[in-house]
């Protein structure tokens, strides 16, 4: 199923979080809702990477149901784990985003469908954006047995749909380290809602969100 978004498909080899390019596609794609669902109760937390972490911290701070989302590093070591490291795309790490969620508002794979309808391309490997290299990857870390079910699960689903034309170069990984990122990388979106980066590539994000997801979108910023 196809949406009109500003959602952009090409990344053009600009370094993280830089000013974008002009360039865009006219669609993004909506996922499949997931074949399974993960048995949850009380507050959980989803590890979740698509590209730079401005733009799907913001994503999810616009999302009923989560009560925290935090920027960060996941997939490298503690020694490594800063922006100025990251960005060479030499640590292994991700730029990720720490979801603090409610099961009983949404489920698991209810994030998992937001994210790839309206946050990232599940398609493109080590790109997202106007972002290129591993730290951009698209990437689902589990951090119980049954969200990595759930998470292989959607994936195939994904996969067998006939939605993307490519194959699904999102990958699942083992759940490492979570490390925060620096202070001013935290709520970027709200604190800078004029930046290029953010006008460009990131808030049309979130008006996906709203169009696609009413029964979700929040419109006050939750921070986190």
């Amino acid at each position: 199923m196809h949406i009109k978004s500003l959602f952009a498909a090409a990344a053009l080899g600009l370094s993280a979080c830089a000013l974008p390019s002009m360039a865009m596609a006219d669609e993004v794609f909506d996922a499949p809702v997931a074949t399974r669902q993960a048995n949850e109760t009380g507050l959980q937390t989803a590890i979740f990477a698509g590209g730079c972490f401005w733009g799907i911290e913001g994503i999810f701070s616009h999302t009923r149901g989560v009560t925290s989302a935090v920027s960060g590093y996941h997939g490298g070591t503690a020694n490594t784990a800063t922006y100025r490291q990251v960005v060479s795309g030499t640590t292994g790490h991700a730029e990720s985003v720490r979801v603090t969620y409610d099961p009983s508002v949404i489920r698991y794979d209810q994030l998992l469908q937001i994210l790839f309808s309206v946050g990232a391309d599940p398609t493109l490997h080590n790109r997202q954006g106007p972002d290129r290299g591993p730290q951009y990857r698209a990437a689902i870390v589990p951090t119980t047995d049954e969200q990595r079910a759930v998470a292989r699960a959607y994936v195939a689903q994904m996969e067998r749909s006939g939605v993307w034309d490519r194959p699904m170069a999102v990958s699942i990984e083992r759940y490492r380290t979570f490390y925060e990122a620096e202070d001013y990388h935290q709520d970027y979106m709200l604190k800078n809602p004029r930046a290029a980066y953010i006008v460009r590539w990131d808030a049309p994000k979130v008006e996906a969100l709203e169009e696609m997801f009413p029964q979700f979108y929040r419109a006050r910023f939750r921070t986190g």
